[in-house]
């Protein structure tokens, strides 16, 4: 049986990458959008991963400057975090 912590990070990620997904829909609709702070929300609730998945595989939100860093910094943050919970 996996982890609670390991369910978490899953569901968190992925929850990061659909909403990547949804918002890049909606932009190509013109549709209502999903705001950046709840993307970022998202991504600093360990889905750091899911949101660097989700730009580059819905090429989304790649062209703002604070998205190329922000996100691969939370990611980065994260990874720190979980390695001195689990491993220090």
């Amino acid at each position: 049986m996996p982890s609670p912590v390991i369910v978490l990070l899953i569901l968190s990620n992925l929850n990061s990458f659909t909403l990547m997904g949804v918002d890049k829909r909606r932009a190509i609709r013109h549709d209502r959008r999903i705001p950046e702070r709840t993307l970022f929300l998202s991504a600093c609730l360990f889905g750091g991963l899911g949101s660097v998945l989700g730009m580059r595989a819905f090429r989304h939100k790649t062209k703002h400057w604070y998205f190329q860093l922000g996100m691969p910094s939370i990611l980065i943050v994260e990874i720190v975090i979980l390695w001195l919970v689990f491993y220090r």
